[in-house]
């Protein structure tokens, strides 16, 4: 595989969760990064941590994926600062439970403009600095976006929406040397769901459900890949996901 030993990277949703365990997994092998997330003050904590522990370049970059001149302004900072892009996580992503019936209309927007508008908006401002390193475009999407989910309609649409993006823009740029991974979690012990109350990080113990961690070294794993090759898609799931199925 690839060594991606000084690569830049830059990690949506990178203040917690998935993100921040993917900014920690990359940077120990000396990956620079561009953490984007709406908390500046984590993001400037954990550039601070990354920095002091792994001695690699890190610049906390504020931005809400669902401004498009915000996005373009983190990737613009991101590769002016660290000199270009070898990847971008699209990580940043919220579900909200809900029937379709009940359902507010603030609810419906917000993942469909952090899980969808986001995922486009990153792509988007990304593909041209890929283009040119030969890069590599990961997309967090879920589990969700794979079977049906009959508790929460929506955000399984949402997911089902980046899995297509990114399938089909694999088609569009592999072409031009940029590869486009799709990574499926499951339950995941991070503060995913606490919008609306428990967290899954309080809901599950660290033996019942996937760590961060774990989602962290298969999007190093797809960062990782030779120039002729891309993980099409990895799903890590936690190992009794289909006990009763």
């Amino acid at each position: 595989m690839h060594d991606i030993d000084g690569d830049v990277v830059a990690i949506t949703g990178a203040s917690s969760g998935i993100g921040a365990a993917t900014a920690r997994t990359l940077a120990a092998a000396g990956t620079d990064l561009a953490l984007g997330a709406r908390r500046e003050d984590r993001l400037t904590a954990l550039a601070e941590e990354l920095r002091d522990e792994h001695g690699v370049s890190v610049e906390p970059i504020p931005v809400d994926v669902t401004d498009r001149e915000a996005v373009d302004a983190f990737v613009a900072t991101a590769t002016d600062t660290l000199g270009g892009l070898d990847g971008v996580v699209v990580n940043a992503g919220i579900g909200l439970d809900g029937d379709v019936d009940t359902m507010t209309e603030e609810e419906y927007r917000a993942m469909m403009g952090v899980n969808v508008d986001g995922a486009f908006y990153t792509a988007r401002a990304a593909i041209p600095h890929l283009r040119e390193s030969d890069g590599t475009l990961v997309f967090v999407a879920s589990f969700a976006g794979e079977y049906p989910r009959p508790g929460n309609p929506v955000y399984a649409a949402t997911k089902w929406w980046v899995r297509g993006f990114a399938h089909s823009l694999e088609g569009d740029v592999g072409t031009d040397g940029v590869a486009v991974s799709v990574v499926n979690p499951t339950e995941v012990r991070t503060e995913f769901a606490s919008e609306q109350g428990e967290s899954f990080e309080e809901r599950f113990d660290s033996d019942d459900v996937t760590d961060p961690t774990a989602i962290a070294d298969g999007i190093r794993f797809c960062l990782s890949q030779e120039g002729t090759d891309t993980v099409s898609e990895l799903d890590l799931y936690r190992r009794d996901k289909f006990a009763g199925w």
